[in-house]
């Protein structure tokens, strides 16, 4: 019989975020995968290290983290060849997935090469979007607001039009867009209205006014949330309040 492939989300980086179904699977399993960059320690494992031991086999996927492109179809297809073998052998595999494994997850790349050939099972998990809302204090969205989530690497033009449409906003991957997406939203008179956050959940986490923000890059692991809805959450907790 072949072994089944589970995609879990380890969550933003707290390792009491971990679901209970989630931390079952992952204790469970014979093997587990993960995504690594090609230098430093992988953030997805970092995350579960307390839980794993040592009988269960590792199998990082080794993914550059850098700005320009690299072959990522390589990558994947090697990766799913390799997990493929051991579920060929009856073995479970785990692939192990920051926040939720198809909220931009990297797991789904796996998932497409994999899940038509063997058993599946997506675990969803806590995303670093609904933990910045939480750590902030304040609702993402309420009633009939809109909540749009904007990808940072977007166009201007795309940003633009959704800082005009949308009542509420999540800016996801950041990082050297920060600039950027910063002046776009200070071009729409919503510096006000807007927070950053970066490493939700860890030790190090960072909650500002982005009107407090230093110029330059953020890290990938940074959200910008913009509120402009019909709810008074901006006067009941004031941006320009918040604790650095």
């Amino acid at each position: 019989m072949k072994g089944t492939l589970y995609g879990i989300g380890v969550g933003p980086g707290d390792p009491e975020l971990l679901t209970m179904k989630a931390h079952r699977i992952l204790t469970g399993a014979k093997v587990v995968a993960y995504p690594a960059p090609d230098s430093g320690e992988s953030f997805a494992h970092s995350i579960v290290a307390q839980f794993l031991n040592a009988d269960q086999i590792e199998i990082p996927i080794i993914v550059p983290m850098r700005v320009e492109r690299f072959p990522a179809k390589s990558v994947y297809d090697q990766a799913a060849s390799e997990i493929a073998s051991h579920l060929d052998s009856g073995a479970d595999v785990v692939v192990l997935c920051e926040g939720d494994p198809f909220f931009y997850g990297s797991f789904m790349y796996l998932f497409e090469r994999l899940a038509g050939d063997y058993p599946c099972e997506v675990v969803p998990g806590i995303s670093s979007l609904m933990a910045s809302s939480a750590v902030l204090g304040r609702p993402l969205a309420a009633r009939n607001d809109v909540l749009t989530i904007v990808p940072a690497p977007s166009d201007d033009e795309t940003i633009e039009t959704a800082l005009t449409q949308a009542d509420a906003l999540a800016f996801i991957k950041v990082g050297r867009h920060l600039e950027r997406v910063a002046g776009l939203i200070n071009r729409a008179g919503l510096t006000g209205q807007a927070a950053y956050l970066e490493r939700v959940t860890l030790d190090n986490q960072k909650i500002m006014p982005l009107s407090a923000v230093d110029e330059g890059a953020a890290p990938y692991f940074s959200i910008i949330l913009v509120y402009k809805g019909a709810e008074d959450w901006i006067a009941a907790l004031p941006i320009d309040g918040l604790a650095q």
